[in-house]
């Protein structure tokens, strides 16, 4: 049934050029996941044995997590957390939070504490140096949190410094735009989940519609008003874009919500920098 919804799950690869690079970290590689949702519904643990297996094999340098770990009930990431201590890297596996991670007073503190006791380190509004100190990881609270404010922390670091920003929330990127970004890392969108051959994200198409209506019409229609609200800007659902100056990638995601998915697979991103 999980296939059914889901189809395959695929391995995007990006070879990516970062100014400043330095020699020692040419050819570095990153693997990313998001969106797990893993509550016995949106995610099957035949997908992720694969996804883990699939990370595995690439041995990377680094892998990164860019959140959504549970759906609602922060109790599900400790159903979680067994299969993540399969991952494997040589520099560490860090993460962000999602939305759906901080829904709850005790959502967050619970997350956090659960991933923390399996070597998983938990970025909230900090900066982190795995791979030396010629490359800044950056993770942020998420966008829709209280805590988002990236002024203290995008400030830190020296201008001259390449860094990667995980930040769950793609929207997050038009905030970032007033500092040097040369890899922003999000999910959140699921990549639309259904897209249809020549007409696009019917995500998109929804949250489009939705704000051209009269404001006393929109409560008619509740599921356009959860597209609107869901993102901003649906043409940064998936893949590999540019916000003025800097790079935003966007990872499709493992769990899956009803409809299902629709020419938008589940994805774990294999990256290179050089």
């Amino acid at each position: 049934m999980h296939k059914l919804l889901t189809g395959s799950l695929t391995v995007e690869r990006l070879q990516l050029t970062i100014a400043d690079l330095p020699p020692t970290l040419q050819g570095v590689t990153l693997t990313q996941f998001s969106d797990f949702h893993f509550d016995g519904i949106r995610l099957s643990e035949r997908m992720l044995a694969e996804a883990i297996e699939t990370s595995n094999a690439l041995e990377p340098d680094l892998v990164v997590l860019t959140g959504d770990f549970v759906t609602t009930d922060p109790a599900a990431i400790h159903n979680l957390v067994p299969w993540l201590k399969g991952l494997q890297s040589r520099s560490g596996i860090y993460a962000v939070l999602g939305n759906h991670d901080i829904c709850y007073r005790r959502s967050r503190p619970e997350v956090t504490k659960a991933l923390t006791n399996i070597g998983i380190q938990v970025l909230w509004n900090e900066v982190a140096y795995p791979l030396g100190t010629g490359l800044a990881l950056v993770g942020l609270a998420d966008f829709w949190s209280a805590s988002f404010n990236p002024v203290p922390v995008m400030g830190a670091i020296d201008p001259t410094i390449p860094r990667i920003v995980l930040a769950h929330n793609p929207d997050t990127a038009v905030r970032l735009q007033p500092w040097r970004v040369d890899l922003q890392l999000s999910g959140h969108t699921h990549g639309g989940q259904v897209v249809l051959p020549g007409i696009g994200n019917v995500s998109q198409l929804l949250s489009q519609t939705y704000r051209k209506l009269p404001r006393q019409s929109r409560r008619f229609v509740p599921w356009m008003k959860e597209c609107d609200r869901v993102s901003k800007h649906w043409e940064w659902a998936q893949g590999l874009h540019t916000v003025g100056n800097n790079r935003l990638y966007v990872n499709r995601g493992l769990g899956t919500y009803l409809p299902g998915r629709l020419c938008c697979p589940p994805e774990v991103t294999a990256i290179t920098l050089v």
